[in-house]
């Protein structure tokens, strides 16, 4: 459940040099509204591509949001300091994109009880629900070109629109979301050339953080160490890989955390000589001890296994169903070829 306390949006106009800072937040009683900010909130809560990061001592972004959170000042004053940072350092790129600034500070239970796909009446009956952990988020929203018919008395046109927001299942590139208790960093942003030189604006100019992996990166590297390391000491990659994205899902799930190396201990506890090959392999990748992973995200990433053999056969799998013998069990014979058995199947659906 995702609850929006307030939430403000302030419109860049770099062809005619103007911005239009708000002096009030927008109006969340509105379905319409509450819906989109609430959606496109949701959006960024659950991509596993953010980047994790923490505020180095010099930030000074986290002492102006500490002085906020401690009711220093109000939401929309800050609000309106960071869109006059955004504007004057994105005003000075070599590519202008138009784009409207979204500020937000809102709590989420993370139960997702509303996401990308919820209807305006599933978003509604959330609104009021119980408040879970505070979040502050900064989203840039690129304005789209999109053209509409106008109806006129005899005739018919169309009428091309600048102003339009992306939808909120549409990714965005450039977002803040701290995590107002724990003052840790998710974001993503762009390389974007300002003053001639390649920059990241957000982590090196506006958070000013100490940026580690996203949880995808962390998870898809653990996988492909697992998968090797299988292949080379004669184990099923298939078996151990899902295994493994069991394992992840289960730890998010109780801490929100997943410790990399923790992972090939657990799925190779038999096997002390591959246990220590998988160490070596994940510190030679450079993977964090811990590795932040949102309860939703890992569930997404990890639920799920799929393979495809040399003979076209492709199989989607629950990956908890690796370590159940008598559901999805792999054979290999003399000659180094592979039946895969399914069992314990009451009936089967033409998908």
């Amino acid at each position: 459940m995702l609850k929006v306390s307030q939430a403000i949006l302030h419109v860049f106009d770099f062809e005619e040099g103007s911005a239009y800072l708000s002096d009030q937040p927008l109006d969340l009683e509105s379905r319409a509204t509450r819906s989109y900010v609430q959606r496109r909130l949701r959006r960024i809560v659950a991509n596993a591509e953010s980047k994790h990061g923490e505020f180095s001592p010099e930030s000074g972004f986290a002492g102006e949001l500490e002085h906020y959170l401690g009711g220093g000042t109000d939401f929309v004053s800050f609000s309106t300091q960071i869109a006059q940072w955004f504007w004057e350092e994105l005003r000075r790129a070599e590519e202008l994109e138009q784009c409207d600034l979204l500020v937000a500070d809102f709590r989420d239970t993370d139960e997702g009880k509303v996401d990308v796909a919820s209807t305006d009446e599933q978003v509604g009956a959330a609104f009021d629900g119980p408040a879970g952990k505070r979040f502050f988020a900064v989203v840039l929203l690129p304005r789209k070109q999109a053209f509409m018919h106008e109806v006129g008395g005899s005739t018919n046109d169309i009428t091309r629109v600048d102003t339009t927001l992306p939808s909120p299942t549409q990714k965005v590139d450039s977002y803040v979301l701290v995590d107002c208790e724990a003052m840790t960093i998710d974001f993503h942003d762009k390389e974007r050339s300002i003053g001639g030189a390649a920059s990241m604006v957000i982590p090196e100019k506006f958070l000013q953080c100490v940026s580690s992996a996203s949880s995808h990166e962390v998870i898809d590297e653990v996988s492909v160490i697992v998968s090797d390391i299988a292949e080379e000491y004669g184990l099923t990659p298939a078996v151990e890989v899902s295994r493994a994205k069991a394992y992840v899902a289960e730890k998010a799930d109780q801490d929100e955390v997943i410790e990399p190396a923790e992972v090939g201990r657990q799925i190779f506890e038999d096997r002390p000589d591959v246990q220590q090959v998988y160490e070596e392999r994940v510190r030679e990748a450079k993977l964090p001890e811990e590795a932040p992973v949102r309860r939703g995200v890992a569930n997404r990433l990890t639920k799920s296994h799929k393979i495809r053999t040399d003979t076209g056969v492709e199989i989607s799998f629950p990956s908890e169903l690796a370590d159940k013998p008598g559901y999805l069990d792999f054979t290999t014979d003399s000659e180094g070829r592979i039946t895969i058995s399914i069992g314990n199947v009451a009936q089967i659906e033409n998908r």
